[in-house]
Formats: structure tokens, sequence, C-alpha cells
């Protein structure tokens, strides 16, 4: 294989190059996905060669599905699309910054737009981030807990559309969203059935070390919470910052996902909402650390051992549930 490290894109444009021929694709996957050796999906031998022909390697021991290619066991599994598409689609989602609409990809790569939408979902998958069971907030460091609301807004609707849609007042038709996000941190976000308190502060306890710094606004289900954490609140009737205790973080974030959720994809089903934040909060905690081919790198080296077929992501199949 060719030394895939070398010259490799740092924009768009070097990477719509790049990423043109088929064996570059296949080399800067491959050094990510095994780093030291290659080794066989199935059985886990290293005694495995490569065809350049046919641009497979193949397993010395005899087992089904002895050949296989970079694809196996990634996001881009069992896909006809070639990986020049699939990487520059990759790329094109990790940095825009309001996200990118299916719309945009099946024209600027020259797919169908249902092709386009399943590669967007395979590819939030990969940004998915798992927490690993560790806590915000300790060492001291403060953390921010805020709710929205996500949805069409009434005025925005024809109005047979919104006497279908708007059935209450407030976010009874919208799905509710948390985040939690440490200062000078990493962000939070999860996809929760309501506001109540059950809910809410059954999410702080699990993404927040007890004793933490905690701000909050004065929504009522967050109260009690004092028990555990130094918590503190602002008043947004009154105020907006009150010394350190503010929101205002968060509320950056959420005006950054609503941005791309009604300017881009315009329209958002509530069993997809958690996918689209996890592709924002990717973007939003790597904003500072990374340069654009520094998320690209990081999202390609998250696409092994996860798969989305389309039946599970149009619910013909059971899929398992987000943690």
């Amino acid at each position: 294989m060719v030394n895939a490290m070398s010259n490799e894109p740092k924009s768009l444009q070097e990477a719509i190059l790049y990423f043109s021929n088929p064996d570059k694709c296949i080399d800067y996957l491959a050094v990510r996905r095994w780093p030291k050796r290659v080794i066989c999906p199935t059985c886990g031998s290293e005694k495995v060669k490569f065809n350049p022909n046919r641009r497979l390697w193949q397993c010395s021991s005899h087992h089904p599905k002895r050949q296989f290619s970079v694809k196996v066991g990634t996001i881009y599994e069992d896909s006809p699309i070639g990986l020049d598409k699939w990487l520059t689609a990759t790329w094109m989602l990790t940095n825009c910054k309001n996200g990118i609409s299916s719309y945009e990809v099946a024209r600027d790569l020259r797919l169908t737009q249902k092709s386009a939408w399943f590669m967007l979902h395979r590819i939030r998958l990969a940004l998915q981030d798992e927490f690993f069971g560790s806590k915000l907030g300790g060492n001291g460091s403060e953390v921010e807990v805020d709710e929205t609301f996500i949805g069409g807004k009434a005025r925005n609707m024809h109005l047979s559309k919104r006497q279908r849609r708007i059935t209450g007042t407030g976010g009874k038709d919208k799905t509710a969203a948390m985040g939690i996000m440490e200062r000078g941190g990493k962000l939070r976000t999860v996809v929760v059935a309501n506001r109540r308190r059950s809910a809410l502060q059954a999410e702080v306890r699990k993404h927040v070390e007890a004793g933490a710094a905690l701000y909050t606004d004065a929504l009522l289900s967050y109260e009690e919470l004092a028990t555990d954490y130094a918590h503190k609140v602002v008043n947004h009737a009154a105020q907006y910052v009150d010394g350190r205790v503010h929101t205002n973080s968060l509320d950056n974030f959420w005006s950054l996902l609503k941005r791309g959720v009604s300017g881009t994809y315009v329209s958002v089903e509530p069993f997809h909402l958690f996918r689209y934040l996890d592709e924002q909060m990717f973007r939003f905690n790597n904003r500072k650390d990374l340069d654009d081919a520094g998320r690209f790198d990081l999202a390609v080296s998250q696409i092994v051992g996860k798969r989305l077929t389309f039946a599970e992501l149009t619910g013909k199949t059971a899929v398992a549930t987000p943690v």
C-alpha cells in the first residue's frame, strides 16, 4: 500500500482530489483501522494477502467470508457507493457548521436523494459519542444544564398543517431535548420524554459527578438537586446572567442546532432527532481542538464496528435504542 499518511488533504478541495484515487481511499482507511497490521475481521488472523487487482484482502485460514474489503465491519459495509463519495460526504458533514442536506449531497455527488439520506444517517452513527460511563463536573468544574423543545413553529405552517399538528400550547407537540455541558469541557445531549422532574434529574445524575457546581434555569423540575450538587439557579424572567451562574453556553449550542434544523434540514422526525443531536454535538465538541482535517480524521476513526441498515433506519426492523 502507498503511504497514506503523506500529503493527506487539509481542505475540501484537496479531499475531493485526493480521494478520487480509489487506492488512496483504501490506504487512508486501512492505516486508521489497522495501524499495525491488517487483520481478518472474521477470525482475527494476521495472515492475510492483498489482491491489488480486486482491492480485496484474503485470509489464509479457510472459513466463510475469507475475502474482505476495507468496508467490511464499518458503516460503509454493503454499500455500492464508492469510497470517493463516502469520504467526501463524511468531510462535508463533519465540517459544515449548519449541516448539509441530503438534497445537497445528492446533487453534489450525483446520487439519488434517498441514497444520500441513508448515507448521511450512517455517517451520523459514526459521529456518535460513546461516554463510557465517565461523568462531567469532576475536579471542581462547573456544569450547565438546560433543555429545549425541537419542532416546527406554528406561524410558519400552512393552516391545514397547523390544525393537524398543533393540538396544544407550549411544547405539547414538540420533542424535548436536554443538554449537559461542562465549561471548558464536553457537551452531552439526549432526547427526553418530557420535562418532568423524574426524567430530567435522572439524566443529570447519570452524567454529572455528585458535588459538582451545577447551573440551571428556574424550571421547577430541577428542584432538590441541591442535595447532591452545588446547585444554583438563574431566573430568566429577571436576568440571564448572575455572576458565573448562567446557561448561555448551552443556549449557544441550541441556537446552532435550531439553525441547522430549520435552515438546512427543514423537518426532522422525532425518532431521528437523536441522530441530528449527535451530528451537531460532534462538531461543537471538536470545534476548538481540531481543524477540518482533524475532525474528518476523528470521524473516520469511529466508523468501525457500527452498522445501520435501511430497514433499521426506517423502523422496519428493531434497532438498539441509543443510550
